[in-house]
């Protein structure tokens, strides 16, 4: 029996040092897993083959074309990758040129590497937000992540899932409705989706909010697009309900242009002053009604053009889906959730298209044309390289005055030319994109970390031409480089995709309203 005793103490000490090791891989697995999910858009692809060195750090092209050659730096605690050869001709290290050191988009997660590209030191990355494969690739990663949750569904969620599930199921179609498939990622799904839009979304409007900032659109201006969202929508009577409990979709009825200009009216207000009113207004949505609270705003969505909207919103109703202009990826838009709103310059509230179209392809002897106000860093570059250039078919302008003919000679330009130069400004976006498409022109975006309207749905590289702002002392080239046949191809769907990016006074299907109201119906169906 004294034998026996330690016997069985040994026993039951190696039992719980077992049970004790158990424990301990399944918490190293459980954390292994929430860093999956935490980082969804860790690129598996080893960095010494993909990327450019931008404020040392790496920047993945992930376009399909032969890449620059790497290899890895060492410095003082820093590991930095130097850009041995681009196609075929050598560069010295470090950024040269503009957007260096422009906001460059740093990733949320960590790669890394030692000397022979294998795993080791830490290197800081940045992702190269241009590309929209990019783009699209963390699209389908917050899918995957937004998929992987699990919570309980209202009545409503239950209907947006069947229709999720209605969406993905649908098979494949060439071209119908008088919509060609090569202007959209996948057709099929967007005529799905947009039919389900018709026939299942309703929205609740907020009575709540008085003038000028709630309720009181302006429709005129670059920022006119809010303004025209917000009349259409509250005139609206296919989608908006009077009975919150049965909408899908909650609108929060503000102008960021009217809130930013009666601060200035009155006495200069700071952004933080801004920030508080809209806290104050979703505080009193949310002690009102019961539905702000049931989300923390995730089926509200807001809609906004000016240049302070993303800072304004991006902590009290930074959980709701927000459509903007100023989609910055690397100001905190947040793809999969966030939308881009089309800036669209309106003159005329009484004719939203005056002047639609532009020159037949003969017609067209400019190649390239662009003006507007030295606004940002990267235009004064653009004016200084091309603005006395030895290529006359290149005009590269400075702000042209505001009078009447000045404009109509603007809209000229534009007719005339093959691509209209569409360059940031202080902000990533610009109304030339929408005018470039409003004239028939192929829009050239150049701006770094913008996100494209619809570009969840559109195929934007089918109808536009993107350029990295280092690259624009090269503008002349890239285009040449462009062969007549891809460019009539181009500027033949840039007429197709116009019907998007137009307002009517009443809505029509696949109009401009109508794509941003599914822009913000494609983010609750596919991300809830």
């Amino acid at each position: 029996m004294e034998t026996k005793r330690p016997l069985q103490r040994l026993g039951k000490v190696q039992i719980l040092r077992l049970l004790v090791l158990i424990i301990s891989l399944v918490v190293v697995i459980l954390i292994i897993i929430s860093q999956l999910i935490t980082f969804p858009y860790t690129l598996s692809v080893p960095p010494v083959t993909k990327g450019i060195l931008v404020n040392e750090a790496a920047v993945y092209n992930t376009s399909n074309e032969s890449g620059p050659v790497f290899k890895t730096l060492s410095g003082a605690g820093t590991h930095k990758i130097e850009v041995v050869q681009v196609n075929g001709s050598n560069e010295e290290e470090g950024c040269k040129g503009y957007g260096c050191n422009n906001g460059s988009l740093l990733s949320q997660s960590e790669m890394k590497q030692n000397d022979s590209g294998q795993s080791g030191q830490t290197v800081a990355v940045a992702l190269e937000p241009t590309r929209l494969s990019y783009m699209v690739s963390v699209l389908e990663s917050t899918v995957a992540a937004r998929f992987s949750k699990n919570k309980p569904l209202s009545a409503r969620d239950r209907e947006l899932k069947h229709a999720r599930m209605m969406i993905e199921n649908e098979p494949m179609l060439e071209s119908t409705e008088g919509l060609h498939a090569s202007l959209y990622h996948n057709l099929s799904r967007f005529l799905r989706s947009y039919e389900l839009m018709e026939k299942t979304l309703k929205v609740y409007i907020y009575k709540e909010g008085k003038k000028p900032i709630f309720h009181d659109p302006k429709l005129r201006g670059i920022y006119a697009s809010e303004g025209w969202f917000m009349k259409l929508m509250e005139k609206n009577r296919n989608f908006v309900v009077k009975d919150p409990r049965k909408a899908h979709l909650f609108y929060l009825p503000f102008s960021s242009l009217k809130l930013r200009n009666t601060s200035q009216e009155r006495t200069p207000t700071s952004r933080k002053d801004l920030e508080q009113r809209l806290k104050d207004y979703t505080s009193f949505i949310a002690g009102k009604y019961p539905f702000w609270n049931r989300t923390n705003g995730a089926d509200h969505f807001l809609v906004a053009c000016h240049d302070w909207a993303m800072e304004l919103t991006k902590d009290h109703m930074g959980n709701c889906i927000r459509s903007l202009c100023n989609s910055n990826l690397a100001r905190g838009f947040k793809i999969g959730k966030d939308t881009t709103l089309p800036a669209t310059y309106i003159r005329s509230a009484e004719n939203p298209v005056q002047d639609l179209g532009g020159n037949p392809l003969s017609e067209r002897p400019i190649l390239a044309f662009f003006a507007g106000g030295m606004h940002g860093n990267l235009r004064p570059i653009l004016l200084q390289t091309w603005q006395d250039n030895k290529e006359p078919d290149i005009k590269i302008l400075g702000p042209m005055t505001r009078d009447i003919e000045s404009k109509a000679k603007y809209r000229m330009y534009m007719k005339r030319s093959k691509y209209c130069i569409c360059a940031r400004g202080h902000e990533v976006y610009s109304p030339r994109i929408v005018e470039s498409i409003y004239y028939e022109c192929v829009p050239v975006i150049i701006s770094d970390n913008y996100v494209p309207p619809f570009f969840e749905v559109l195929n934007w590289e089918a109808f536009s031409v993107f350029v990295m702002e280092k690259d624009v002392v090269n503008l002349g080239r890239i285009l040449r480089a462009i062969p007549e046949k891809k460019y009539i191809e181009m500027q033949k769907r840039v007429k197709m995709v116009q019907q998007h990016f137009v307002w009517h006074k009443m809505p029509v299907k696949f109009d401009l309203f109508h794509m941003i109201l599914h822009s913000v119906w494609n983010s609750r169906v596919v991300f809830m």
